[in-house]
Formats: structure tokens, sequence, C-alpha cells
């Protein structure tokens, strides 16, 4: 009996030996595993790169390209005063300026594709006015249907747009081309003949974001309004404001994915 007694208290102290090594063991992987960094969940708002960072404005004609004209206005002295005052009032939000003109002189549809097309991290906004033969008013904005060059950072986060479909440099012209129509029918109260998608060579060919805003028609009916500095002064803050507003929509969504972080949606 007591042989047997023996081998039983030998069992049980090899039982009790591996349930001891088996809880080191155990306690030891749960350790690791707590130890394990963890993305942050925090909603801390962090810094986020700005969406872009130089506005490429373009007064269009210019020289002797006279543009549409009424008796003796000529659009491209319009479309270079209107875009002066745009200048002034990014320039005071703190965005950089690049002008294709700055003066009454001829400048190619190619060497305005061309400077911006040098630019990095821009957008491009090209300023008409309509040729006014028929007893019509209005503004419009152009975006073009498809441009010539993928722009190199453009990601899903346009405004109106979700998904990879997002990624197509037109969509994001699109976007902007609302927001400074939408920006020119509140300040102006002039009638909205909305966005629309046409192949101008300026928006066609430049691999960024990129409209034409037609800011009125050339004909007597109001060019009274176009010669008044306070009008011309409410166009240029639409324009400006538009931007502001694209931008800021922009860094938002920017700042929610940089917060939120990929995978976390």
């Amino acid at each position: 009996m007591a042989a047997g007694r023996s081998g039983f208290g030998g069992t049980m102290k090899n039982i009790v030996a591996w349930l001891g090594l088996t809880l080191m063991i155990a306690s030891f992987v749960w350790w690791q595993i707590l130890s394990i960094p963890r993305p942050a969940t925090s909603m801390r708002r962090t810094a986020a790169p700005a969406p872009f960072t130089l506005v490429v404005l373009d007064p269009g004609h210019g020289g002797q390209d006279s543009g549409a004209m009424c008796g003796m206005i000529f659009e491209k002295d319009l479309t270079l005063d209107i875009a002066q005052r745009v200048d002034r009032l990014l320039q005071a939000q703190g965005l950089a300026t690049l002008m294709t003109r700055v003066g009454d002189s001829y400048v190619s549809l190619q060497d305005r594709a061309a400077v911006t097309n040098r630019a990095r991290d821009c957008i491009f906004v090209s300023i008409h006015f309509n040729e006014g033969k028929k007893v019509v008013g209005g503004v419009e904005t152009y975006f073009a249907e498809h441009q010539a060059a993928p722009a190199p950072r453009l990601v899903s986060w346009i405004p109106f747009f979700q998904g990879p479909a997002a990624e197509n440099p037109t969509l994001a012209s699109e976007s902007l081309a609302r927001f400074v129509q939408e920006a020119m029918v509140a300040r102006t109260k002039a009638p909205d003949r909305g966005t629309k998608a046409e192949q101008f060579f300026v928006i066609a060919n430049v691999s960024a974001p990129a409209v034409l805003v037609e800011a009125g028609f050339l004909n007597k009916d109001e060019i009274a309004k176009l010669e008044s500095n306070d009008y011309r002064d409410q166009m240029a803050a639409a324009i400006s404001e538009g931007i502001l507003r694209y931008r800021d929509v922009l860094k938002d969504r920017q700042l929610t994915l940089a917060v939120s972080g990929p995978g976390t949606e």
C-alpha cells in the first residue's frame, strides 16, 4: 500500500507541475497579446495637408485677341479686371496665385495650359464673358468632360462624388464648377445657367481640376452691370468664395480620412 501511495503522490506532483507550466505559458502569451500596439482611435484633430497650394487664374483673351465686345467694352479688359480682383482676395486668404497674363498681352491657349501643367498641387480657373448678340443673361461655369492627362493627386474625397470613380479628374473639376457657380448666383443674383461639360482647350488639356467661368453676357441689357465696380467686386468675391469653399470641403474630407485611418470605415 505504501508503494501505491508513493506512485499516486508522484503522479499528482507531475500533474501540478504541468498545470503550473501551462499556466505560465498561457500568462506569457496573454501578456504578449496585450502588449501589441493598437491603432489610435482618438478623435483628436490632426493636421491635414492642403488639397492644393496654388490657384492659376486665367484672364481670357488679351492683346490682339479682344474676345467679345459691346461698344467700346472688350472682354479681354473685363476678364483681366475680374482676375486681378480675385487674385487680391485669394492672396488675402493666404492662397498662392499665378496669373497666365498680367497685362494686355496675348497668350496662346497652349501656353496657358502649359503653365498650369508645370505647376504642382494647383487648380485652374479661367474667366470669360459670353458674346451677347441675343437678349440673354446669366452666369454659367464649365468643366471638361474628358481631361487629357490624369491629375497626380486625386483621391476619393471629391465632395459630390464617392467611391472609386472619384479618382477621375473630371469629377474634381465638376465639383469645383458647382461651388463657383453656386457662389456666383448667390452673389450676383444673375440667372443661373448651371454647370456644363464642354471641351474648351484650356480646361480639357490640363491635369489639375479646372473650370471656365462665363461671368455674364456682353450685350446692352447686361453691360451697365458689368461696367459697375461694385458688381465686378461681387463677381470676384463669388469666384473667390467658390474656390475657398471647395478647398475647405476637401480639407474636411482629408481630415476625416486622416483621423479614422485606413480600414476603420
